[in-house]
């Protein structure tokens, strides 16, 4: 019994561990950042700053200059992406990571390569 044991953890670990490769080889052009990252090369300055949250939780508040695209509606989000400058940087955020993972993905499929994540999000620069 004990040896199954042994073999189902192994078995488990080695699945997690191919799953979280994937994940990492598929997003090749994402930088995760953080909020001293972002506050260097964001702030202040003439950026693609996407914040991909809800019309409510962006009008509670949100990053100066950062343009509110909402992730839930994906065919607005690529429409609204596509008309951005896909040779330039682009950055964006949620509330605390999740959603903008999934549009990290949808703009390395649009042809964006430069992709920053400020994977803290609203969370993080609210404090």
């Amino acid at each position: 019994m004990k040896k199954n044991n042994i073999l189902f953890v192994f078995l488990l670990f080695s699945m997690l561990w191919c799953i979280n490769a994937c994940r990492v080889q598929n997003l090749k052009y994402v930088t995760k950042i953080d909020k001293v990252t972002l506050l260097k090369h964001v702030t202040g300055k003439q950026k693609q700053l996407i914040d991909v949250r809800s019309v409510e939780e962006y009008d509670a508040g949100h990053i100066d200059n950062a343009i509110n695209v909402d992730i839930a509606n994906k065919e607005n989000f690529k429409q609204k992406m596509n008309k951005l400058d896909k040779s330039k940087p682009v950055y964006i955020y949620c509330t605390r990571g999740i959603r903008s993972y999934r549009a990290s993905k949808i703009l390395q499929t649009l042809g964006f390569k430069e992709i920053y994540d400020f994977s803290g999000g609203w969370s993080a620069w609210n404090k």
